[in-house]
């Protein structure tokens, strides 16, 4: 099979992911069963058909309307829809058609769905982080990758750490400075990818909220009054950052830093 046909058939599949993390996005934090009920516009609660309903397809061929009251469809589900295809298309170019590859597609999926929902709402389900837990346990058990007992340490590193910082802060600020579903997250990335993994993550997620949160001070000082962007987002940005290049920047951090000394 030609490399292009098989990048074309990832994509798709990066595209009905995404259409189907769009339905999570919005319906797990509003407790919405999935199986229940069929897709419906949420400002007149038409039912969406399965011509309308056609990853990115139906957006473009609707002009981003719906087709009932001609409400404006936010251009975030599209959005989600290409940016799955290409996360999985990326992660397919480095890990190539192999067990890692689906491990990594799956947590890739839970991770943008855990973006959205607690840049939405400042939660984090249980729904998703704790079968993360045990599923990125259970991987540890396929050949190559994570032993268990790596994969074990990982999730006590990553879950007791941010533990430990979240007594610390409460205790500094005399209130909760970090939500549970922050610890659990951090407990399934540390599953998934290990403690040397997740120690990395932690680094990480700090620099790249410091960065937006100083880009937000400088741009708009009402934004950061009326709105509170959680954790969660910035840990799992992190967290793609160190699925793809975590290893490369690891070594490269050793051996420049450490080895040297």
């Amino acid at each position: 099979m030609e490399p292009w046909l098989i990048y074309l058939i990832v994509g798709l599949y990066g595209l009905l992911t995404g259409s189907f993390l769009n339905v999570v996005i919005y319906r797990l934090p509003r407790r919405i069963p999935f199986g229940m009920q069929r897709s419906k516009c949420p400002s007149c609660s038409a039912l969406i058909t399965w011509y309308q309903n056609i990853p990115l397809v139906s957006y473009l061929f609707l002009r981003g309307r719906c087709a009932n009251c001609r409400t404006r469809i936010s251009l975030r589900y599209p959005l989600v829809e290409v940016v799955t295809a290409l996360l999985f298309m990326g992660l397919f170019w480095h890990f190539g058609l192999t067990l890692d590859f689906l491990i990594a597609v799956v947590l890739a999926s839970a991770l943008i769905a855990v973006f959205l929902i607690d840049y939405d709402h400042q939660i984090i389900p249980d729904r998703i982080t704790i079968p993360g837990m045990v599923l990125g346990l259970g991987v540890a058990f396929a050949p190559g990758g994570l032993t268990i007992w790596q994969a074990a340490i990982g999730l006590l590193v990553g879950g007791g750490s941010l533990y430990l910082i979240a007594l610390l802060g409460d205790w500094l600020f005399k209130k909760e400075s970090m939500g549970g579903g922050d610890i659990k997250l951090a407990a399934m990335l540390g599953a998934f990818l290990g403690w040397q993994k997740v120690l990395f993550i932690f680094v990480a997620s700090a620099a790249i909220g410091l960065v937006v949160s100083i880009g937000i001070m400088v741009v708009s000082s009402k934004f950061r009054r009326e709105r509170v962007i959680p954790f969660g987002p910035f840990l799992a940005l992190a967290a793609l950052v160190a699925l793809m290049f975590g290893d490369r920047l690891i070594d490269y951090y050793v051996t420049t830093f450490v080895l040297v000394r």
